[in-house]
């Protein structure tokens, strides 16, 4: 079996103090391989861990419990040159593309430092072309974007510019958090086919992270369903978005906002209600308090990820007839699909 690109072992990230603490991540165990060009979206509500889950990933959090590793080798080792290795090969998209920039550079400041400082270029002219063959692949003019400064841009332009750094570095992996949310609807298709191609292309694995499953189904292969810091539900996207199984799911999936006035939108209002349960040291499921499908034993054993149908696992009791899956084994549903 080869060593995984990037993986979270058993990691659990606690923030707070010992008497007033959030459990961001739980106990998560995730890998990613190198040879996987598939999108994986992380997917939840505010608070769910999705983004400390990619902050983790990155190396900018360190984890309360647990390790993350890169090639098999615990990133919290990393220090000069296999760190500057790592950054080059592991990057990201966030959500706000002017927080990435300098207003006093002109935007072609983002793209010719990382070709500086990793040697990528032999002289000026190669460095130009470089960076106007990114700028064309995220569907950007060069001549119209080049010697502008950010606040000449729009936020769509500015985001592609932020793909298209990505781009130059030729990542073993990109990282996403949330990075069409803050552009207007018209882009954020140019964008998402910027990342697919990406993908597709140059055979880039991408960890897509939003709490938007209309895009997630649009640009992903693989979903995780995050709750509290657990995984609820995971596998193939096209069959959990259509056909969500985990109580905690269906709620995400029944506040779509579907173009079709005969479906209800806004998930159960049981479990809204619900949602207003404060919460509290929890020895079973994490949603059992906003679950009308609650069982006794819900509430005093956290349930295994059961798995259904071969392509896709659910932490869900109701699903207590199909084998289990070892959480450390949670990648296995995206191999075998």
């Amino acid at each position: 079996m080869s060593t995984p690109l990037l993986e979270l072992k058993n990691v659990t990230k606690i923030f707070g103090s010992k008497s007033d603490y959030t459990v961001a991540l739980d106990g998560m165990t995730f890998a990613l391989d190198e040879d996987f060009p598939k999108i994986v979206t992380i997917a939840g509500e505010s608070g769910s861990g999705k983004t400390t889950m990619g902050m983790l990933m990155l190396g900018f959090y360190g984890p309360t419990m647990g390790e993350v590793l890169f090639r098999g080798q615990p990133l919290s080792t990393f220090k000069g040159p296999e760190l500057y290795k790592f950054r080059r090969q592991i990057q990201a998209v966030f959500q706000d593309p002017f927080a990435v920039y300098n207003p006093f550079y002109k935007v072609d400041n983002l793209l010719s430092i990382p070709i500086k400082n990793y040697k990528l270029a032999g002289s000026r002219s190669e460095a130009r072309e470089m960076m106007e063959n990114a700028l064309e692949r995220v569907g950007l003019r060069p001549e119209e974007t080049l010697g502008r400064y950010p606040h000449q841009l729009s936020g769509g332009q500015r985001q592609r510019i932020a793909v298209a750094r990505a781009l130059l570095l030729a990542p073993k992996l990109l990282i996403t958090d949330e990075p069409v949310s803050m552009v207007d609807a018209s882009l954020r298709s140019t964008i998402l086919k910027s990342l697919r191609a990406m993908n597709q292309d140059f055979g880039i694995p991408i960890l897509y992270i939003t709490h938007d499953l209309t895009t997630a189904y649009h640009v992903s292969d693989y979903i995780i369903i995050l709750y509290r810091g657990s995984v609820m539900e995971a596998g193939n996207v096209d069959k959990i978005i259509r056909d969500p199984q985990h109580p905690y799911t269906k709620l995400l999936v029944s506040s779509i906002p579907w173009p079709d006035p005969d479906l209800s939108w806004g998930g159960s209002e049981e479990m809204i209600q619900k949602s207003q349960v404060a919460f509290k040291e929890i020895t079973g499921c994490k949603f059992e308090p906003r679950c009308p499908y609650s069982m006794d034993i819900c509430r005093t054993k956290v349930p295994e990820l059961f798995m259904t149908n071969g392509d896709r696992v659910v932490a869900c009791y109701l699903q207590k007839d199909n084998p289990a899956l070892p959480r450390e084994e949670l990648s296995r549903v995206f191999t075998e699909a």
